[in-house]
């Protein structure tokens, strides 16, 4: 069995997602469901129930993603003491990132790793931050630049890159938003608020909100992506908290403004991420040691 079939056999056993493991490996979702029936022909049973709504693992699926995993790891393994033993790392690396982070804190680390392995490929995949961790745990990249949440899950290693203060902020143009931020009276359980779907930022908005209102936040909208709040902002829609790099990355970030006197916002820890049982690959190990 070929090492892209395994490939796609592990991601899609830890997504249970036909749509993002097409995604991932640039098909479509019925190819996927072809090539998963022809592993499934060679095992001799079925490694999946599926339906419209749902993908589950069968007893026996649950048994062949350990194999799958193990034979992925130690090709893995082989094809880097390959590139030991020549004394050039080449190969790919997976990057997942904002595309925020795609211009603020990646470029100076890639720019070390590749004047010392310039043979190395790097892959990059950019989207919702949020989002990173399921990345990096789901193996659909190497690493990827993330807030370090409340609880990192224990597969995760988490290396420190900077502290990412948080702002509120609002529209400068004149509209409903502004009338109501410069109303004698601020009642903050009026103000439009656009949110993060997830993440440590919906997070840090429900801690600072608990402190200024009891009542409920008017929610006007949620989006995916803190790129796409600042936007939303900008055109008037209501108010957001966002992390201050991605404002100053930002083509409207001369159409938003920091709100004053909001009171105090916990920042972001930002690192860069990775398995921990994948700390020790060749690649991997040389791209930490090139960012220290």
């Amino acid at each position: 069995m070929d090492q892209k079939s395994l490939n796609m056999f592990v991601h899609l056993s830890q997504t249970l997602h036909f749509g993002k493991t097409a995604q991932t490996f640039h098909m479509s979702p019925s190819t996927l469901s072809r090539a998963i029936q022809r592993i499934e022909q060679a095992v001799g049973t079925a490694l999946l129930l599926r339906d419209n709504r749902s993908v589950i693992l069968t007893d026996a699926g649950k048994k062949f993603q350990q194999y799958a995993l193990q034979q992925v790891e130690q090709w893995q393994v082989f094809k880097q003491s390959l590139d030991q033993n020549q004394h050039v790392l080449t190969g790919k690396l997976s990057v997942y990132c904002s595309v925020t982070a795609a211009y603020s804190h990646l470029p100076p680390l890639l720019e070390r790793f590749r004047q010392q392995h310039p043979l190395v490929e790097i892959m990059l995949t950019t989207g919702d931050a949020s989002d990173a961790l399921e990345q990096i745990q789901t193996k659909s990249v190497d690493f990827a630049i993330a807030a370090n949440p409340e609880h990192l899950p224990r597969s995760v290693y988490f290396q420190h890159l900077a502290t990412i203060p948080l702002a509120v902020i609002s529209p400068t143009m004149a509209c409903k938003v502004q009338q109501l931020l410069h109303a004698d009276v601020l009642r903050w359980s009026d103000i439009p608020i656009i949110l993060p779907e997830h993440g440590p930022a919906r997070k840090r908005f429900e801690l600072w909100y608990r402190k200024k209102q009891q009542a409920k936040p008017n929610i006007y909208a949620t989006v995916s992506g803190h790129e796409a709040l600042v936007s939303m902002v900008a055109l008037g829609c209501g108010v957001g908290i966002v992390p201050q790099v991605v404002v100053e990355n930002s083509p409207v970030r001369d159409k938003v403004q920091y709100m004053n006197d909001v009171g105090e916002i916990e920042p972001f820890e930002l690192g860069i991420c990775c398995l921990n049982q994948s700390k020790a690959q060749p690649l991997i190990k040389a791209f930490f040691d090139a960012i220290n």
